[in-house]
C-alpha cells in the first residue's frame, strides 16, 4: 500500500509540472511527437509519413512509420518497433512500402504491405544504406551508402593497431559535428525484381565526393527520370582547400545505358541542389543559388528544357528563395514553398506565363510539400504549434487548409498558449521592419513584464512562425516573458536587398535594428524596462556579445549559446572558409584588414557590465567552443557575473533530452535570478 501511494504522489507531482498552471513546460515539449517525411500513395488516397517521440528518461527517441487518410481520419502506426524506422516511401505501383530500420544490425532496406503486415528485410549490403529510391518502372533501385576510400593511420602503419591519430594535408578535415571518417556518400544502383537485388554499381566509383551533400542534404538531392533512364544527383565535385573555400555543387545525369555522366550545370558557380524532373521527362527543375561561395543567396527555380536546350530562370521577378519544387501532373506549373514577410507559404509558379502566384496566406510555415495541380498536402508549422499535415484545398481562387493529423492534440488541449502578434516597427533609417511579438498566457496589461529581445541566428535565417524544440517562444511566454523577435536586416523573406544588407556589416545597420525594436516595445506599459534581457544562438549569440558592448545599459541580463566572439580566432578554426570570406570580406591577414573585423565583440569587452550566461557543445566545429570559452573567462576576470554551461557532446545544437532539458532549466534558473 505504501508503494502504491507513493507512486501516486509522483505521478501527481510530475503531472503537475508537467501541466503546471496549463502552461508548457520542457518535459512536456519533450512529450510531442515529431511529424516529418510526408509521402502520398500513388493513388492519391493516403499519406505516409514519420513521427518521433522521445522517452526522456531513457535519453533517447524513437521513430516510427504511420499511414492517414488524404480525407481525413485516425493515423495508424505501421510500424511500432523498438527500433527507429525512416525514408519510408511508397513503391510506384503501391502495393509495398520501403523503408530503411536497423533492426538486424546495419540500417538496410525493407518493405511491407500498406498495411504494415509482411515485413520483409530485402538488403544486407556491408555497413547499411543511408537513402534508397525506386525506378519508376521498378527495374531497378539506387542506395545512398558510404563508401571508404581515404586511409587511417592504422592502414597506413598496420603494425601500430593501437596508434589513435589523425594525418591531415588539406582542409574540411572536419565538418559541422564531425571530423572526416575516410568515407565519402555515394549512389549505388541495383536490378530490382519484386523485392529482390542483384549486386550493385557504384555510379560514383572511386570519386571523393558525396551525394547527398553534408552536413543535411537528403533523398530531395537524388532523382530517377520518369523513363527510369537516368539519374539525376546534387554533387560538389570539389576536394580539400577547394571544397572549403566553394559552394559550387552541380547537378549531375547519370546515364543506366551509357554509364556515362553529364555536367547539367557546368559553370554554373553556386549551390545547384534538389532536382526535380517533369512528369514526361523532357524538363528538369532545380534550385540555383547565382552566387558563388554565397551560401545564403536567392534559390532561383531554375528549368532545363531537354528538347530546346534552353535553361530558364522561372523565378527571375520573385524576390524570395524556392524549395520543395512539385510539377503537376499536366507539367504546366511548379508548386514551391517560400518565405514572405515572415511566414512559410505555398506558391505555384505558371510555365507558360511565367507568372507566380501565393496560393497560402496563414500566419503559419510550410515546410514540406506534395502538389500534383489536384492535390495539394503539406507539413505546417506555427510558433504555438508543432508539425502537423494538411490539405490545402484550392477552388475557384479560394484556399482552403484542412488540418487532417492531430499528433499532438491530446497535450496541446491542456496548453494555454500566449498571443503572437506581428508588429512593423520603423527603423532608424526610416524603413519597416517586421517583428513577431509573443505574449504570455493570460497576459494583463496592467501589468508589467520582463522582457527578452530575440537575436536570430544565420546570419541570414528568416523569424518565421517556427516551433523550435529548445528556442521556443511559447516556452519563454509561459514563464512569464514578453518576447520580441525582430526580422532585422540581413533575413530573408523582405527581398533579396533586405536579405543582403548584413555581410560585411555585422555591427552596423541590423544592431541598430535591434535596438529600434527594444526601444519601441520598451514604450509600452506593460514591459518593465528596468527588466530587459537580451539572447540568441549562432549569430545571434554573436549579436549578444556585440551588444553587450554597446547597449548603454539597456539590458540586465545576456545569454549567448554558440556565438562567434573573436574574429580573427574564429577564422582559423571554422570550417566552411566560404562563409567566412564572403561575410567577413576575406582572411584577417589581407592587407588592409577587412573592416569587418572591427565588429569583433572581443574589441569591446572593456564596455561589459552586465550578467552573461554562455552556453556552448563540444563537437561545434562551425563556431568551435573556444570562442565560449574566450568570452566566459573574460567576462570572469572582469568581475562580471557570469556562468558557462558546456555541453561536451552536442554541437551547434542540443539534441540529446535530457541536455535539452536542462539547457531550458538554466535558461530560465540564469534570467529568473536576474529578471524577476
Amino acid at each position: 500500500m505504501k508503494k502504491i501511494l507513493v507512486c501516486i504522489s509522483l505521478f501527481l507531482t510530475f503531472s503537475i509540472s508537467l501541466f503546471s498552471q496549463n502552461r508548457l513546460t520542457p518535459e512536456l515539449m519533450w512529450k510531442f511527437g515529431r511529424v516529418s517525411d510526408i509521402q502520398v500513395s500513388p493513388d492519391k488516397k493516403t499519406v505516409l509519413y514519420g513521427a518521433t517521440y522521445y522517452n526522456l528518461t531513457e535519453n533517447k527517441g524513437n521513430r516510427d512509420i504511420f499511414v492517414i487518410p488524404v480525407a481525413g481520419g485516425n493515423a495508424v502506426n505501421l510500424t511500432n518497433t523498438p527500433g527507429s524506422e525512416f525514408n519510408a516511401i511508397w513503391r510506384p505501383d503501391g502495393k509495398k512500402i520501403g523503408y530503411i530500420s536497423s533492426e538486424t544490425g546495419d540500417p538496410q532496406l525493407w518493405e511491407m504491405n500498406p498495411d504494415g503486415t509482411g515485413k520483409k528485410q530485402i538488403t544486407a549490403l556491408e555497413g547499411g544504406i543511408n537513402g534508397f529510391a525506386y525506378a519508376p518502372d521498378m527495374k531497378h533501385i539506387l542506395f545512398v551508402k558510404d563508401i571508404k576510400l581515404d586511409q587511417t593511420v592504422n592502414d597506413m602503419y598496420p603494425d601500430l593497431p593501437k596508434a589513435d591519430a589523425r594525418i591531415i594535408d588539406d582542409l574540411l578535415y572536419r565538418h559541422w559535428d564531425s571530423w572526416s571518417n575516410y568515407t565519402y556518400s555515394h549512389i549505388l544502383v541495383s536490378s530490382y525484381t519484386d523485392g529482390v537485388v542483384s549486386p550493385t554499381l557504384d555510379i560514383m566509383n572511386n570519386e571523393r565526393f558525396s551525394s547527398p551533400l553534408t552536413p543535411d542534404g537528403g533523398m530531395e538531392q537524388i532523382t530517377w527520370s520518369p523513363d527510369s533512364k537516368t539519374i539525376a544527383y546534387t554533387c560538389r565535385k570539389l576536394t580539400g582547400k577547394a571544397e572549403a573555400l566553394s559552394t559550387n555543387s552541380d547537378i549531375y545525369l547519370y546515364n543506366l545505358d551509357s554509364k556515362t555522366t553529364t555536367d547539367l550545370t557546368e559553370g554554373m558557380p553556386g549551390y545547384d541542389q534538389d532536382p526535380v524532373y517533369s512528369p514526361d521527362g523532357s524538363k528538369i527543375a532545380w534550385c540555383s543559388m547565382k552566387t558563388a561561395a554565397y551560401e545564403s543567396d536567392k534559390k532561383r527555380l531554375m528549368v532545363f528544357d531537354f528538347k530546346t536546350k534552353a535553361m530558364t530562370d522561372v523565378s527571375e521577378s520573385f524576390q524570395e528563395s524556392a524549395t520543395n519544387l512539385r510539377w503537376s501532373d499536366d507539367g504546366k506549373t511548379i508548386y514551391f514553398l517560400a518565405y514572405i514577410t515572415g511566414t512559410g507559404q505555398i506558391f505555384g509558379a505558371d510555365m507558360a506565363a511565367k507568372k507566380i502566384t501565393q496560393l497560402t496566406t496563414g500566419v503559419h510555415d510550410y515546410t514540406e510539400l506534395f502538389a500534383d495541380g489536384k492535390l495539394m498536402v503539406g507539413v505546417q508549422m506555427s510558433m504555438s504549434m508543432p508539425s502537423e499535415i494538411f490539405r490545402v484545398d484550392i477552388a475557384k481562387g479560394k484556399t482552403t487548409e484542412v488540418q487532417i493529423s492531430f499528433t499532438n492534440k491530446a497535450l496541446l488541449d491542456k496548453i494555454t498558449m500566449g498571443k503572437v502578434e506581428g508588429r512593423w516597427i520603423t527603423t532608424s533609417d526610416k524603413k519597416k521592419m517586421l517583428v513577431w511579438i509573443i505574449y504570455p498566457p493570460n497576459f494583463d496589461k496592467t501589468k508589467k513584464y520582463p522582457t527578452l529581445l530575440y537575436c536570430e541566428g544565420g546570419p541570414q535565417s528568416v523569424v518565421s512562425q517556427f516551433f523550435s524544440y529548445r528556442w521556443n517562444f511559447q516556452m519563454m511566454a509561459a514563464n512569464d516573458y514578453i518576447i520580441v523577435a525582430p526580422n532585422r536586416r540581413g533575413l530573408p523573406s523582405f527581398g533579396q536587398e533586405w536579405n543582403d544588407e548584413i555581410a560585411l556589416d555585422y555591427g552596423g545597420q541590423n544592431m541598430l535594428d535591434y535596438f529600434a525594436a527594444i526601444d519601441t516595445m520598451a514604450k509600452e506599459p506593460y514591459v518593465n524596462a528596468d527588466k530587459l534581457g537580451a539572447v540568441g544562438a549562432s549569430y545571434g549569440a554573436y549579436s549578444v556579445y556585440w551588444l553587450a558592448g554597446h547597449h548603454n545599459k539597456r539590458f540586465k541580463a545576456f545569454i549567448a549559446h554558440c556565438g562567434m566572439f573573436d574574429f580573427e580566432s574564429w577564422y582559423g578554426t571554422t570550417e566552411e572558409m566560404w562563409f567566412a570570406n564572403h561575410d567577413l570580406g576575406g582572411p584577417y591577414w589581407n592587407n588592409p584588414k577587412p573592416k569587418s573585423y572591427d565588429f569583433s565583440p572581443n574589441k569591446f569587452v572593456g564596455n561589459w557590465d552586465t550578467p552573461i550566461l554562455v552556453i556552448h557543445g563540444g563537437n561545434d566545429f562551425r563556431i568551435p567552443y573556444t570562442q565560449g570559452m574566450e568570452a566566459f573567462d573574460a567576462a570572469q576576470l572582469r568581475n562580471i557575473p557570469s556562468r558557462f554551461l558546456f555541453f561536451p557532446n552536442e554541437s551547434h545544437f542540443v539534441t540529446k533530452p535530457q541536455d535539452a532539458v536542462l539547457w531550458q532549466r538554466e535558461f530560465f534558473r540564469w534570467l529568473d535570478h536576474w529578471l524577476k
